[in-house]
């Protein structure tokens, strides 16, 4: 239901009747997308969230990881219909209390990244327990209720696939914004894009689209990025050893998350997983959006020698206890991080680059090769190249990667940049 209604008042100036603005009158949804389902009891404080599927031709769904690690789950599953593994061209609109009374002009889209969702990501970071947010403890609220306090009109876009390819989901971020601009007859919105979510937002306002996709509307004010990775990241590759083994199941944990690997040992145990590699595999492809992301940096910053199979890791072969095609092999197969870079923003869109400074991600291997927040290095977090107006940039020293979306400092800068 549409909540956003045509607004009359008169005031009596001096005995003279004034009529009061008349506020823009709601429009329809875009027609390519259908409204599936509204739900109004929702956890973590988010006011209702819906669900919508884009009926564009040319949505392809992607596969998921056959042990179930990258299911739906939580209130998400009963969002998608109780479909654990639900089609790439569906995904949810969330909204937060006082989306259309909020005060402020300009609406906020917060869109997340890899193998997450957004209750944890913004509105309860302690919703997957102690280590879940990048601390030993972590808070029940996040930017979601910071900035709905604030008088913010916040939303927030959940998708199918949570390492799912970002042109698709590029594609939803538009029409997130769409809708958004529909209900509250606004013509811009701010986009958050945190982690992988900046390669989403920023492939939006690039237009790097697929084939059949729609091409930037010239709709976004500010495009804000938490960590993003604007220059890449080698991260799997350069500590592949030490990430195996919180993703291989014979070592005991299964992690959502890409392994540069095709086989490992774990006890003993030499063992083929070609669905959990990063590059194509033997029909095998459940992380292209991690795949987007990749770029080399063993020129600047070397290569985490103290790792078990550390150079055939890295570039490729059988190592001792692993084997694997190598990042540039990955790289081939998909990076888009020169394609982004290539295509611009827009410079009627200012962008703001936040990067964390505290490589001390609780219960991970952190980056250990140069400045980072534990994940992405600080030079790719604040990487410019391509971006049309660059507004802002800053570090935030004492903050690693997962902390970004909560974390006081973050939250404040957000804020400021917002305004």
């Amino acid at each position: 239901m549409r909540l956003l209604s045509l607004v009359a008042a008169a005031a009596i100036v001096v005995g003279v009747e004034v009529a009061a603005p008349v506020l823009p009158v709601a429009a329809a949804d875009p027609a390519y997308l259908t409204k599936e389902a509204t739900f109004g009891t929702v956890a973590n404080g988010w006011d209702k969230v819906e669900r919508y599927r884009d009926t564009t031709p040319g949505f392809a769904d992607e596969q998921y990881p056959p042990d179930g690690r990258g299911n739906q789950d939580g209130q998400r599953l009963t969002f998608f219909g109780g479909v654990a593994q639900p089609s790439s061209s569906r995904f949810l609109l969330y909204s937060a209390p006082g989306w259309s009374t909020g005060a402020k002009a300009t609406p906020v889209l917060l869109v997340h990244g890899a193998n997450d969702n957004p209750d944890r990501a913004w509105a309860n970071p302690n919703e997957s327990g102690g280590f879940g947010c990048g601390s030993a403890t972590c808070p029940s609220t996040g930017l979601m209720q910071y900035l709905s306090s604030r008088g913010y009109r916040v939303f927030a876009v959940g998708f199918a696939h949570k390492q799912g390819e970002n042109r698709q989901q590029a594609q939803q971020v538009g029409d997130a914004v769409a809708l958004i601009k529909a209900r509250l007859g606004v013509s811009q919105v701010d986009l958050v894009g945190w982690s992988k979510g900046e390669l989403s937002t920023r492939m939006y306002v690039s237009s790097v689209k697929p084939p059949w996709g729609r091409a930037y509307a010239g709709d976004v004010r500010k495009l804000i990025t938490l960590g993003g990775p604007n220059g890449g990241y080698d991260y799997p590759f350069a500590h592949g050893y030490a990430h195996d083994l919180s993703i291989w199941p014979e070592c005991g944990v299964n992690i959502n998350a890409p392994s540069p690997h095709t086989r490992m040992t774990c006890y003993g145990r030499y063992t083929y997983h070609p669905e959990l590699s990063i590059t194509p595999t033997a029909g095998w492809d459940t992380y292209p959006g991690q795949r987007q992301m990749l770029a080399r940096f063993d020129g600047a910053f070397g290569v985490d020698g103290s790792q078990q199979d550390w150079y055939t890791t890295y570039y490729g072969g059988q190592g001792f206890y692993t084997d694997g095609t190598g990042i540039q092999a990955a790289i081939d197969a998909g990076s888009m991080i020169s394609t982004i870079q290539s295509a611009g923003t827009p410079a009627s869109v200012s962008v703001y680059l936040l990067a964390g400074g505290s490589p001390t991600i609780v219960g991970v291997f952190n980056e250990n090769r140069g400045p980072s927040d534990g994940i992405v290095f600080v030079a790719s977090a604040l990487d410019s190249t391509g971006i049309g107006h660059l507004a802002a940039t800053a570090l935030v020293g004492s903050v690693n990667h997962l902390q970004l979306g909560w974390a006081s400092a973050s939250m404040s800068q957000v804020t400021s940049w917002l305004a």
